[in-house]
């Protein structure tokens, strides 16, 4: 089925709070196992119908948020998803609980009841206002970045398309787009520093009802953080800081080399080569044309997986206006169906579409006919090794892509690919200084921001942009605002990523083998058994980074 031609129902919340009790009801009255996990089947079935509708509300809010029918679904779901989490932590605690435990772990999976653990520090119905608040304030800030219009050459643009001049191979272009992308954030700074500052109390305030002295335990416990915890992220961001950011430096300087310049600005931040960063050669309908015959040549799971996604209608990647920026995969449960919502620019960008959110979704596609869901529940680091893996494992087609400029996407895309994980570690450690100082003063916060950035990228300089030199930038990261905590997930899997990346060099064959298994191994492990069973080092332990680095350093020479 097309995404188009699925149905979309709302949800009525009051039935399903009835539909809730009398499923708990059954399953405290079961005399067995056996017979409340067929009760659990039935939950099953009633998750994934509210999940269906959710996301299918949501992907036609963001495709156009300025249509007030669509959009008042998503608030109408952004309202009352708070009263669906907390049935549904209702509902598993009876299952945590169970007399019939073991028979029920058995079938389910220890990983699950771990999870359902933190799922009932996550969720509280003494949450549920403030967490509607926090749903509403998410949604307006986000439609405030996708009413951006930006007067371009007598050309409205939004953020998401002005991405291809803020990179352009011409500094002069890079200085006006930049001038005016900051405009933007200037014009609008009051209003972004008062979305955080009310989403920093409202999740401190959520925090402290649960108990904490902050938000970061209840954070933490809503990113599903089941196998490591602050001391443990601290300690990769110390690694970080003492073995990646060397490295990371040495290739700015590089890329410095690179461009023919005697210092690097901040617009030349995203930019690579003279002649401009290597850039799609054709249309996007070329772009999903050559990503569906590069996924037919890779492997005859990918091919199975990217037939489904091209026949089914399964991508929403043209960039428009007001539409939702930025990209995502989610996944429709009950038509089995991963979902890709992008925003072609025109830049190497769109690759990552068809090679990051497709990594995204061909995990999810392989795994969905597991009729128990728990099995799917994977964790965010595991997630995204999925996704910034497949970014390497899709290299050999690059030509498809990017035409005799595949090798300079390729060297482009490893030097960035290490470049991150400097930037997305300082996103996490300014928002765990955020959640442990609640009472920050946005000045202060700005204070916090430009300090990390001299830790973390010390070759940056904002001369001639007194907002970013202040410590402005931050505002533009939009996951510091709507997905709280999640940054170093990427991190995590972006060092993962590198690990596949050194072994697919050595022996593609077995690289991609390991790559298949983990996919399939899904949630049926905690982070350290996965890694393990994959064959790849736990970046949580000391020396794991450096080892790393060095590999790669032999590489570059």
């Amino acid at each position: 089925m097309k995404f188009s031609e699925m149905p979309y129902e709302r949800i009525d919340f009051k039935e399903l709070t009835k539909e809730f009790k009398e499923l708990e009801e059954k399953f405290e009255k079961a005399g067995s196992g056996e017979e409340q996990f067929e009760i659990h089947e039935q939950f099953y079935r009633i998750y994934n119908h509210v999940m269906t509708e959710s996301q299918i509300a949501m992907i036609r809010s963001d495709i156009d948020m300025s249509d007030e029918a669509l959009l008042s679904e998503q608030q109408y779901f952004d309202e009352n998803m708070p009263i669906f989490q907390n049935l549904v932590v209702s509902y598993r605690k009876k299952l945590f609980n169970s007399p019939y435990r073991p028979y029920l772990e058995k079938r389910i999976g220890k990983v699950a009841f771990k999870n359902i653990e933190l799922a009932m520090q996550a969720v509280d119905e003494k949450l549920i206002p403030l967490m509607q608040e926090e749903n509403k304030l998410q949604t307006e800030y986000n439609k405030l970045l996708a009413s951006a219009k930006i007067n371009w050459n007598g050309e409205e643009l939004n953020l998401s398309l002005m991405n291809p001049y803020l990179n352009n191979k011409d500094r002069n272009i890079r200085k006006e787009a930049w001038a005016k992308y900051t405009e933007f954030f200037v014009a609008h700074q009051d209003e972004l520093y008062d979305f955080y500052d009310k989403l920093v109390k409202n999740r401190t305030k959520q925090g402290e009802l649960m108990g904490h002295d902050n938000y970061l335990p209840l954070g933490y416990a809503r990113m599903n953080r089941n196998s490591f915890g602050r001391s443990d992220v601290a300690e990769f961001r110390k690694q970080v800081k003492r073995d990646l950011v060397p490295f990371a430096e040495k290739l700015h300087d590089i890329r410095r080399q690179q461009l023919g310049i005697t210092k690097l600005s901040y617009i030349d931040e995203g930019v690579y080569f003279t002649n401009g960063n290597p850039a799609p050669t054709g249309t996007p309908e070329q772009i999903l044309a050559a990503g569906r015959k590069m996924y037919n040549e890779l492997s005859p799971e990918t091919a199975s997986f990217i037939n489904f996604m091209c026949d089914s209608d399964l991508f929403d990647v043209l960039g428009r206006k007001n539409k939702k920026t930025g990209g995502y995969m989610t996944m429709i449960p009950d038509y089995k169906a991963p979902f890709i919502f992008a925003n072609f620019n025109g830049t190497s960008r769109d690759a990552d579409v068809i090679t990051h959110e497709c990594g995204h979704a061909f995990q999810g596609y392989i795994t969905a006919g597991d009729p128990i869901i728990e099995h799917n529940d994977i964790t965010m680091e595991i997630a995204e090794t999925h996704s910034m893996s497949m970014e390497f494992f899709t290299e050999p087609w690059m030509e498809l892509i990017f035409g005799n400029r595949a090798a300079d996407y390729i060297r482009m895309h490893f030097m960035d690919a290490v470049m991150f994980i400097p930037y997305g570690t300082m996103v996490d450690e300014f928002q765990d200084i955020a959640y442990s100082n609640p009472g920050l003063t946005p000045k202060e916060r700005n204070a916090v921001w430009r300090d990390l950035e001299r830790q973390y990228k010390p070759h940056l300089d904002y001369t001639g942009n007194d907002y970013l030199d202040k410590g402005g930038y931050w505002q533009h990261q939009h996951h510091i605002y709507d997905s709280p905590l999640y940054y170093i997930d990427y991190c995590i899997a972006g060092a993962n990523a590198l690990q596949y990346k050194v072994r697919m060099d050595k022996d593609y064959k077995a690289a991609w083998a390991s790559y298949l298994e983990l996919c399939k191994l899904s949630a049926s492990d905690f982070y350290n058994g996965l890694v393990k069973k994959a064959g790849l080092d736990n970046v949580f332990e000391d020396g794991c980074l450096k080892f790393v680095v060095k590999q790669l350093e032999g590489k570059l020479k």
